[in-house]
């Protein structure tokens, strides 16, 4: 049984439009401290003198915490309540944004990030669950669950900008400070604006699923990120072993209980799985191509940082209208003829992208991203109303945090396996470049990443060397692989998509649960 309060009947009305302005904004100030800290950086290492290791936990602690709690506050709001953990999880938020700005030592930071981190956790699941709450009409929810998408993109984007901004002017503190006045709003608007929504026979959480889950994902999130960023190591394989093995685990725990942190029976909906993994594999490869293509513009092409960032944001528009406008496709098509163009659309922008990158043509990468947003958004946002709305009421929340937890898993594994394999590739085609003349730490540099091979290029003055221009070459035949790789398994992707979606007759009325 399952108590929905004040959910309401029909359409839409002023109160619920502005509930969701209120929760969009709680949701990009969420995603957008996964990124305000870029350009805040050198001003903390100046004040708090943090060591190396110190500062790559103050960085990363917020996004391995928020992995690691979405499926345990998306569960806990659907027992105890969403709006109530949203209202906890937005007062904790404020609390440690004032702790987080006013910190005077390094670990004071990490435990202040880590903080913001558990209670962002509660943000994202209870936002697009009562989201889901707020807008019984399939195609208002559509809209509304586009709106929040765009909030959610426009974070990660703007986070920098802002950051920006307030560092001109105020200490780096602020880049917290201005999460507080947000909070406060969402704490003294949600009681009248959104619907509660709570299971009435759910039992307890259970702490040791909670312990096991915290245990599965961030070892293999931290691995992954690690593996990203210094290459695949056994050393870095190992949290990735790790997690799977309490993984299994947990999911053997979760058969045994009578009220499991993950009820295991969502898998067993068509609709809910297919969309999982076409939500995972969708993040999986845009964010890969976009690790690559940020490194293209400026390693290959020769743009400048500010260059290479204001061409990225063409597309970066192309995304956000598409976010605002990817409802009117969902309404008109349908859920699963929407997901299946989209991967076909994807596919073709990422084949377009590999030629682009091959030929070391901007115009053509420009116009390629604007193809995969194109394709892309529609799929992500539809995938994401499928995921919740195919799962029980009760388990809207849980749903939620699953949606969540699987980009977050897409994401880092986009950027460390794509990563990986445009590297191999780099290094093949390089060992056979003539690098007799460099200094044998200059020629292992340069055989190793193009980053190296740029450095190296710089310090010689030779930076119109041939090996530099082999080295450009074979990144951009590493690019052209990996995004060849990209084509054929979305078009392979939707085709399993299509076979799973046709035995869920029931499926494009699923998000009206």
């Amino acid at each position: 049984m399952h108590t929905p309060l004040d959910r309401p009947a029909g359409k839409a009305g002023r109160r619920e439009w502005v509930g969701l302005a209120i929760l969009s904004i709680a949701c990009l100030i969420y995603s957008m401290d996964l990124s305000v800290l870029f350009l805040a950086m050198p001003a903390i290492v100046t004040d708090l003198d943090p060591t190396a290791a110190e500062l790559l936990w103050i960085n990363d602690i917020y996004g391995f915490m928020v992995a690691g709690f979405l499926v345990t506050m998306g569960t806990l709001g659907d027992r105890i309540g969403r709006r109530k953990v949203l209202l906890a999880g937005a007062s904790a938020f404020g609390a440690a944004s004032i702790f987080a700005a006013f910190s005077t030592s390094a670990p004071m930071l990490i435990v202040a990030r880590a903080c913001l981190g558990v209670a962002g956790a509660t943000i994202a699941p209870s936002t697009l669950s009562l989201v889901v709450n707020l807008f019984a009409d399939e195609g208002e929810r559509n809209r509304a669950i586009g709106v929040w998408g765009t909030a959610f993109a426009l974070g990660g984007l703007i986070g920098p900008l802002i950051g920006g901004v307030l560092l001109q002017y105020f200490h780096w503190g602020s880049v917290f400070l201005i999460n507080v006045p947000v909070m406060l709003v969402l704490v003294a608007a949600a009681p009248f604006l959104l619907p509660e929504y709570r299971s009435g026979s759910a039992g307890r959480i259970d702490l040791p699923s909670v312990a096991l889950s915290l245990a599965t994902v961030l070892p293999v999130i931290y691995g992954f990120k690690k593996i990203a960023t210094e290459g695949m190591t056994g050393t870095h394989l190992l949290p990735v072993a790790i997690g799977l093995a309490v993984g299994a685990l947990f999911i053997r725990r979760q058969q045994r209980l009578a009220d499991p942190l993950i009820d295991l029976a969502l898998f067993k909906i068509p609709a809910f799985t297919a969309s999982l993994l076409v939500n995972l594999a969708g993040v999986f490869f845009v964010f890969g191509i976009f690790l690559f293509q940020n490194q293209y513009l400026q390693l290959v092409l020769g743009l400048s940082p500010l260059k290479a960032a204001l061409w990225s944001g063409l597309p970066g528009l192309v995304f956000t209208v598409m976010s605002l406008q990817a409802y009117r496709i969902t309404n008109r098509l349908g859920s699963v003829r929407t997901v299946l163009l989209g991967l076909v659309v994807n596919a073709a922008g990422a084949a377009a992208m590999g030629v682009a990158a091959y030929h070391q043509s901007l115009f053509g990468v420009l116009c390629a991203s604007g193809l995969i947003a194109i394709g892309f958004v529609p799929v992500i946002l539809t995938t994401t109303g499928l995921i919740v709305g195919s799962a029980p009421p009760e388990r809207t929340g849980a749903a939620s945090a699953l949606s969540e937890t699987s980009a977050e898993f897409g994401g880092a594994l986009g950027v460390a396996l794509l990563g990986s394999l445009g590297s191999v590739v780099y290094r093949f085609e390089m060992d056979g470049a003539d690098l007799g003349a460099l200094p044998p730490p200059m020629a292992e540099s340069s055989r190793s990443t193009l980053a190296g091979a740029v450095d190296v290029a710089r310090t010689l003055g030779e930076t119109a060397a041939p090996w530099l221009d082999l080295a450009r070459g074979s990144f951009a035949l590493g690019f052209a692989v990996s995004c060849a790789l990209a084509a054929v398994t979305l078009v392979l992707l939707a085709a399993v998509a299509r076979r799973v979606y046709a035995g869920a007759p029931a499926i494009e009325s699923a998000s009206s649960h």
